[in-house]
């Protein structure tokens, strides 16, 4: 009888704290559930964000550091438990980082139904994670991310349950991605032009005003009267600063950038009008920076930035800037990396090309220039 008692108080205790669990965890569980490896590729995975965020919260902390945006986004996760997440994403000794050489347009579709959103994603060899989201309060949408953003390698992959629990900060650390209207963005990095805008507005990080843009807005005119609401301050140890690129269905395009001499101000490019594309890779557009050669205070020579930008700019003009879904590849074939070796010894290559349908709201991946297989995500 008393063990039968014990037996039942076990049993009891297991019972509440699994409650406790599901309660606390519940909607995280479920989160993590979703992740998996798409076609069996070990470096390319897909998760269904069902738990909370809350972006107004995150606002009101001024997080525009790397180290504490994983903080609070352990914090939010750990639930006061002490649980650590470390970035790969960080500068070497002589605060350079190894630069993000991507390469964005958005062109009209050659049958004039709708445009394309199209994205190279050059980096070091790291796994990918598409992330699609439907917030209670905000857009649906569909992000991809860079998996090093949140601690993951070749060698340290969400293979087991446990190891999952990093792939909850995908929903803070979109590089790209589309909503449920047709609102598209992606971020390019700048070498050494880290924006530290500093006025009486609340900071927002490198990631997060992608994300706000990603929830909260369907044009590119809404995405621009947000940014007025903010100060946009990148993470000056990671070694980089980086512009955006925002453009909605209807056809509107812009490139976000900062003036480094002029207290980072916002600088905004805007497609001009009758063009059918807009196109920008990792040097400043704005008429006072904007240069036809090379020159390492304006962006990134050693990536052929300048290189990338006249190859592209080529084909899209050739076609008008009007293209079809394997144009549009095409496109970011002719400027993809492959096995790029770095002064250190490190390897770069296209980690993902992106064709986003801004009409059909679909995302066609091609990763690791693997051009034989794409796969499609939609909401």
């Amino acid at each position: 009888m008393f063990m039968k008692k014990v037996l039942q108080w076990i049993v009891g205790i297991l019972v509440a704290l699994c409650i406790v669990v599901l309660c606390l965890w519940g909607r995280e569980i479920r989160t993590l559930s979703t992740v998996e490896s798409v076609g069996g590729n070990e470096y390319l995975y897909q998760m269904e964000y069902k738990a909370a965020y809350d972006l107004d919260d995150i606002i009101e902390h001024d997080i525009d550091e790397n180290s504490e945006l994983l903080d609070y986004i352990m914090g939010r996760i750990g639930k006061g438990l002490p649980i650590k997440m470390k970035s790969a994403q960080v500068a070497d000794e002589n605060g350079e980082m190894g630069t993000l050489n991507c390469t964005s347009f958005q062109a009209a579709k050659a049958d004039g139904n709708g445009f394309w959103y199209g994205r190279n994603y050059d980096y070091f060899k790291n796994p990918t994670m598409v992330t699609v989201s439907r917030p209670k309060k905000g857009y649906a949408s569909i992000a991809c991310s860079d998996m090093s953003h949140f601690g993951y390698s070749l060698e340290k992959l969400p293979t087991s349950f446990m190891a999952k629990l990093s792939c909850l900060a995908a929903i803070y650390a979109p590089v790209d991605g589309i909503n449920e209207k047709g609102l598209c963005t992606s971020v390019m990095a700048l070498p050494k032009q880290a924006s530290q805008q500093d006025t009486p507005k609340h900071d927002v990080g490198t990631t997060i005003i992608m994300r706000l843009w990603l929830d909260r807005c369907a044009t590119v005119s809404e995405a621009l009267a947000l940014l007025e609401t903010v100060d946009v301050r990148h993470d000056a140890a990671v070694g980089s600063g980086y512009h955006y690129m925002v453009a909605d269905a209807s056809g509107d395009c812009a490139v976000v950038e900062f003036d480094k001499d002029g207290g980072w101000k916002t600088m905004i490019v805007r497609k001009e009008k009758g063009e059918n594309s807009m196109l920008v890779t990792n040097h400043l557009l704005s008429p006072k920076y904007y240069t036809e050669e090379p020159d390492p205070a304006v962006g990134n020579p050693h990536s052929k930035s300048w290189w990338r930008y006249e190859t592209a700019r080529a084909y899209l003009d050739a076609h008008d800037g009007k293209l079809t879904l394997e144009q549009a590849q095409e496109c970011l074939a002719q400027v993809h990396w492959k096995d790029l070796v770095w002064d250190n010894g490190t390897v770069e290559d296209t980690q993902y090309s992106n064709v986003y349908d801004q009409k059909a709201i679909t995302l066609d991946l091609r990763n690791w220039n693997d051009y034989d297989h794409t796969v499609r995500f939609g909401l």
